[in-house]
């Protein structure tokens, strides 16, 4: 059941991340930056994209994907095609990567040491959820301060 609930929030917060991104009026005010917004909205997209395809579709699901989480903050004026793109392919990643664990599995250590720290793919998977959710709320404000 947690399986379905993870899979469930992670579909709809990548949803309306895509709908965010769509939602821009301008595909130049994806990339701007201003006073104390240090990320643009395009550089938390590749963020949230780099993050879930590593954490869960390879690390989990075990997808041909290497990381480049610098590019994910240095990269610009990628277009906004392309960043749905990416969040389109985050979807199909996450959904079938989880779709192969069990409930089980959640509680197994992750295979990983993340934060210097063990803890269990049921945590780890909890945390990536908040951690889409937090930025995905950034992305909106960014959106609607600065796409005007």
């Amino acid at each position: 059941m947690q399986i379905q609930v993870l899979k469930q929030l992670f579909q709809r917060d990548l949803d309306k991340l895509k709908q965010e991104i769509s939602a821009y009026q301008s595909e130049q005010q994806l990339w701007v930056v201003e006073k104390n917004i240090p990320n643009s909205a395009g550089n938390l997209c590749l963020h949230l994209a780099g993050n879930l395809k590593h954490f869960i579709g390879k690390v989990l699901g075990g997808a041909d994907f290497v990381r480049d989480r610098p590019s994910e903050f240095a990269l610009k004026n990628i277009p906004k095609a392309v960043l749905i793109k990416q969040v389109e392919e985050t979807i199909v990643v996450v959904s079938t990567s989880l779709d192969k664990l069990t409930e089980e599995d959640l509680e197994k250590e992750y295979p990983e040491v993340v934060f210097n720290e063990k803890m269990s793919t049921g945590y780890f998977l909890t945390h990536l959820a908040m951690h889409l959710g937090y930025h995905l709320g950034q992305l909106n404000y960014h959106r609607r301060l600065l796409d005007v």
